[in-house]
């Protein structure tokens, strides 16, 4: 896959679209967990999308168990203890891998435009953030322990472009 508008996802609510809905936007897409060390990170990707969705960000939340197991909820379960305990507005998605035999088409298209430390295209841990330009090019790749709030310089950058 060579454009990331080409590949389609699936909402936690079950309804397929096509990553063709977010074009013009910047997107920071995120590999997530309910039960993960990291899961308060949800609040601080709220704050950030409450701040830059009128300016044309969008922040995509995939879940993911493969790390420990630490999402092993069904979509319905993810997306209710994501809205009741962080209040998570921003648009997220049925459970996916993100390495190994079935790797969803997105995160290899990601991992393959923005590799991480030593050049491995390996998703770590939950919580590895992308950072997608407007015009579908991903700009970089944040380890999963960097706070949201530590992304809003490189967000503001490509919102102003």
């Amino acid at each position: 896959m060579s454009d990331l508008y080409e590949i389609k996802v699936k909402a936690i609510t079950g309804k397929e679209s096509a990553l063709e809905d977010y074009k013009g936007k910047v997107l920071l897409i995120v590999n997530t967990a309910s039960k993960c060390g990291f899961t308060p990170q949800f609040k601080g990707l709220e704050d950030l999308y409450e701040k830059y969705k009128g300016q044309g960000l969008e922040i995509l939340g995939f879940p993911c168990n493969q790390f420990l197991k630490q999402d092993p909820g069904s979509d319905s379960e993810i997306s209710e203890f994501c809205s009741l305990n962080y209040g998570v507005t921003f648009p997220m998605h049925s459970k996916i891998d993100v390495n190994g035999d079935n790797t969803h088409s997105l995160y290899q298209f990601l991992k393959t435009e923005a590799k991480g430390l030593l050049g491995s295209e390996k998703i770590k841990w939950n919580f590895t953030k992308f950072l997608v330009d407007k015009e579908g090019n991903v700009i970089k790749r944040y380890a999963p322990n960097l706070e949201p709030k530590e992304i809003s310089s490189d967000i503001e950058n490509y919102l102003s472009k």
